[in-house]
């Protein structure tokens, strides 16, 4: 188990901390609980899968070719790595594909399978679906309360177990990287 592995579990229980709070709110039938918590957990779900692409990507960079720090190939490799780390804002299917084939010579979305996801399309269109849903609820404001709700409850617990599911089929995938 990776450093960044641990890590990610510290940043998705922030999300489920969310979702009860959402639930706990939900509980009072007096009120309505905000819609932004579910937006706010949706938010920091991915963001915890970005967050652990960025780390485990650096975690094996520092082991691969830490012994190169230093030399002038060591500080060019670091170079590009730190440049292509800081394009990487929004962790799609591709933009995972290409950090780890470029870098380290894998195409780590080919183990993204389990369960229910028979193959890594599926599982590259799911996550590329969770991406988009962040990025509207980052950019789009839900002004119109007659339009249904960004994220339903139940869909939030789907979003935390896939990108869970997924961050762990990835750190044992490179784990022999």
């Amino acid at each position: 188990m990776s450093i960044s592995l641990n890590n990610f579990k510290l940043a998705i229980s922030d999300a489920k901390d969310l979702v009860e709070c959402y639930d706990l709110l939900n509980a009072n039938i007096d009120t309505s609980p905000p819609e932004a918590l579910k937006r706010a957990a949706l938010i920091m779900t991915v963001t915890a899968w970005e967050t652990y692409v960025e780390d485990i990507a650096t975690e094996i960079f520092t082991s691969k070719f830490g012994a190169l720090k230093g030399c002038h190939i060591g500080n060019y490799l670091e170079r590009q790595f730190s440049s292509k780390l800081k394009m990487f804002h929004n962790p799609g299917s591709q933009k995972t594909k290409e950090i780890f084939d470029e870098f380290f010579g894998v195409n780590v979305t080919e183990s993204w399978v389990w369960n229910s996801y028979q193959t890594p399309k599926q599982v590259k269109q799911t996550l590329d679906s969770w991406l988009k849903r962040r990025g509207e609820a980052v950019h789009r404001s839900q002004i119109d309360i007659t339009k249904p709700d960004l994220i339903k409850r139940n869909e939030l617990d789907k979003c935390i177990r896939f990108i869970s599911e997924l961050v762990e089929i990835t750190d044992k995938a490179l784990e022999s990287v």
